[in-house]
């Protein structure tokens, strides 16, 4: 593993902590990694896969107020990523359930859900 992947493995190590063990993920699109993802194996397993395809470019910046809900919370981001052949920079919201102090659930949304799967491919 180069060293832009081992960085990026550490930083999905540390966000992985945050999810409940039987956390789903809703990934949005027509792509490879689209679907309903279950339990924190297979998160990990997405986010190393994000980090892989875009060789540990892929970044999240939260770009506004998070907004909360009871238990849900919606964070404005922006995410952006390059690979070969591809760039990917575009807003977005991220919708988490939150139960206790882990995130249970979270909930995707693209500003161009075209150019993101051109990006992740099929």
């Amino acid at each position: 593993m180069d060293s832009t992947l081992a960085v990026a493995r550490k930083y999905v190590d540390a966000v992985a902590g945050l999810f409940a063990e039987d956390i789903v993920w809703h990934q949005p699109g027509a792509n490879r990694l689209s679907g309903v993802h279950r339990g924190s194996a297979a998160v990990d397993q997405l986010l190393g896969a994000m980090m892989t395809i875009s060789g540990g470019s892929f970044e999240l910046s939260v770009i506004g107020v998070p907004m909360v809900n009871a238990d849900q919370v919606a964070i404005p981001v922006h995410f952006a990523g390059q690979r070969a052949g591809g760039e990917l920079g575009q807003d977005g919201v991220d919708v988490l359930r939150i139960e206790g102090d882990r995130i249970a659930e979270v909930r995707l949304f693209s500003s161009d859900q075209e150019a993101e799967d051109a990006f992740w491919g099929v």
